[in-house]
């Protein structure tokens, strides 16, 4: 019987860098609640943003906010993984030289930016719903820093590849998240590793969970669940990782798999 369902957000339940989910939603996840089923919601986004798209089930869901390095439930903090100051102010300066890059640094309750972007700006502050603190320099945030997002338009992949990546992997945890973040979180932290963690809190075991994800931050949380859904617009090394595969994200995938499981139990 499946006791725990945990998602990821950009890609799987929504198109990237949107704001609003499918309201059928909101029912099927009380239901699967109200059947004793925890639901977790894994991404990287803040957890601000995670409160605007889940708003109706807020206070009844786990949320595994920055990829990982913050998890909560009901206002409390579960787990945070904060990054050392000094590693921080490298990383800034790594990213400072880049070009057409941006960079988003986040406390567990905001994140810092020091973009003059007005269009990227509204995009993360409209759609994304991040609680953003707009300042002069980076280099000067005295607040406990749990990531670090490298943000290119069209491929912040590549970008990190020149060079970014290759200095910092050994150091913390890198990964890619849609086609414009690559984030940045202390190693050993992962969705996948949080995720196991809620496991081993509730005694739920890896033949209970079903988790549905698209993108390559979601493999560490596929190999946590025997129910592991790829969905249709997945990556393909998601796509091979996963035991099974749901429709697309805008066909609402995994809607259509939630409402199996209930009528199911």
């Amino acid at each position: 019987m499946i006791k725990l369902i945990a998602t990821d957000v950009d890609g799987t339940l929504v198109v990237d860098g949107s704001g609003e989910l499918n309201p059928e939603y909101y029912p099927v996840i009380l239901q699967l609640l109200e059947k004793g089923i925890r639901f977790v919601v894994a991404t990287g986004r803040t957890e601000s943003s995670i409160k605007h798209i889940f708003k109706p089930v807020v206070n009844d869901v786990i949320m595994i906010a920055e990829g990982g390095s913050y998890v909560c439930f009901q206002g409390k903090t579960m787990e945070i993984h904060p990054i050392a100051r000094d590693m921080v102010k490298e990383m800034i300066q790594d990213i400072h030289k880049m070009t057409d890059c941006e960079i988003l640094m986040n406390g567990a309750k905001c994140c810092y930016v020091e973009t003059k972007d007005e269009k990227f700006l509204r995009w993360i502050t409209e759609d994304y719903h991040f609680n953003v603190v707009q300042v002069e320099d980076l280099l000067e945030v005295e607040d406990t820093i749990i990531k670090v997002s490298l943000y290119h338009p069209t491929n912040a992949g590549k970008e990190a590849e020149r060079g970014f990546r290759q200095k910092w992997e050994q150091r913390l945890h890198i990964a890619i998240s849609g086609n414009e973040w690559v984030d940045c979180i202390m190693p050993g932290t992962n969705k996948g590793v949080a995720l196991s963690n809620i496991q081993k809190k509730y005694g739920i075991s890896k033949e209970e969970t079903m988790v549905f994800g698209d993108n390559i931050n979601d493999l560490e949380m596929l190999e946590r669940a025997k129910y592991s859904f790829a969905i249709g617009n997945a990556r393909e090394e998601v796509k091979e990782k996963a035991n099974y595969i749901a429709d697309t994200n805008v066909n609402h995938g995994v809607l259509k798999v939630l409402r199996q499981v209930l009528e199911s139990l």
